[in-house]
């Protein structure tokens, strides 16, 4: 919960939900019931909006962070004193497009730069995204692509722990992700296998050589986490689908944790010796 970049669980205080007490009910359905299609409307606009805010807004982000945090302020605590300068030629990198896509909707029009340029953006920064790190400028995700549905599909699952404090470990947040038959053979050829070997990405995230070894390499991982190993088969748009409905918050407490859905069940719980009161599976 503390290490986490983007995708941050909320919690029941974050969204002003009582703590469950003995005989006293709580109306899930007063604070989450939506009709499906304003739910659809919303996760559209989650993935259509989401990158954009979190680069401008740090929404979704980690809350620990100063209220203003982005990744435009070269003096952000999202970066290092060495990166600065390389924030600063990203920001001139930036204003310079912009110029360049206000100069060509002078000449050519509106309509034909939407045309050429802007809905091809929306379906690359949709589709595309950079697996963030706090040390990331603009233009390195700009540049290291992988996939915004899919990064949050891999952060983002009712079946995945989330860890507080003392609890959270190297090991235990590179296992904390999901790989995904993402679009079948389409997704491996196209994304390059970002979705369906990710766990690796996670446990290896700077050894280059393993992005063009990641069956080889998650075979051998597989064999040593075992059952911490999480794997998923269910289709893309389906696990988004769900995944947007069974993951609303977290307790307030306890240092191991499960998303609950808008009815407030969760379907995993922490093993006994991680449980508090509140975080029972129902």
């Amino acid at each position: 919960m503390e290490r986490d970049e983007v995708y941050v669980p909320k919690t029941r205080e974050d969204l002003g939900i009582p703590d469950e007490a003995e005989g006293h009910d709580i109306d899930y359905d007063e604070i989450f019931g939506d009709t499906p299609i304003y739910t659809l409307y919303m996760l559209i606009r989650q993935q259509l909006l989401a990158f954009p805010a979190y680069l401008l807004f740090n929404v979704s982000g980690q809350k620990t962070y100063p209220k203003w945090t982005n990744h435009f302020d070269p003096n952000s605590i999202l970066f290092t004193k060495a990166q600065r300068n390389a924030v600063i030629m990203s920001n001139i990198g930036i204003a310079a497009m912009v110029w360049g896509v206000s100069y060509a909707s002078s000449v050519y029009g509106a309509w034909e730069v939407i045309k050429y340029y802007g809905i091809p953006w929306l379906e690359v920064t949709h589709w595309c995204k950079h697996t963030l790190h706090p040390s990331s400028s603009p233009a390195k995700m700009l540049i290291h692509l992988t996939v915004i549905m899919i990064t949050y599909l891999h952060h983002t699952d009712p079946e995945m722990p989330h860890y507080r404090g003392k609890e959270w470990n190297f090991q235990r947040g590179a296992a904390a992700t999901v790989d995904r038959n993402f679009l079948g053979w389409q997704g491996r050829f196209f994304l390059h296998d970002v979705a369906h070997f990710h766990v690796i990405h996670h446990a290896r995230a700077f050894d280059l050589h393993l992005i063009d070894h990641g069956p080889e390499a998650t075979q051998h991982l597989k064999a040593f986490i075992g059952d911490h190993y999480a794997y998923s088969d269910k289709p893309a748009f389906k696990a988004l689908w769900d995944n947007y409905n069974k993951c609303q918050f977290v307790e307030n407490e306890g240092d191991v944790l499960f998303y609950r859905d808008r009815k407030g069940q969760a379907v995993r719980r922490p093993a006994d010796q991680y449980r508090v009161g509140t975080t029972k599976a129902q």
